[in-house]
């Protein structure tokens, strides 16, 4: 899955300290879970969830405002308005 954080390449990185359990760190590296790897992937994978639960909120907020539309209404304007167009040009 291809995050979706903007400014990825090279260069564009910076180093960001995390406090863990020592018996943690140890039993991680025990077992070879490259840390940096996963807590990288780990911090991409929130930004991304967090990012997609903003951008569902606003697109619920958006519906609910599109739903409040009178769309007839609409219509009805754009009809009169053409029509008021067609006079003015006769």
């Amino acid at each position: 899955m291809a995050p979706l954080i903007e400014g990825m390449g090279l260069g564009s990185y910076v180093t960001v300290s995390v406090k863990v359990r020592r018996e943690l760190k140890d039993e991680a590296e025990r077992l070879g879970i490259k840390l940096s790897e996963v807590l990288r992937r780990a911090l991409e994978e929130e930004v991304e969830r967090r990012r997609l639960e903003m951008l569902k909120k606003e697109l619920e907020e958006l519906s609910d405002a599109l739903e409040r539309i009178d769309v007839e209404r609409f219509v009805k304007y754009i009809r009169e308005d053409r029509e008021n167009d067609r006079e003015v040009i006769v």
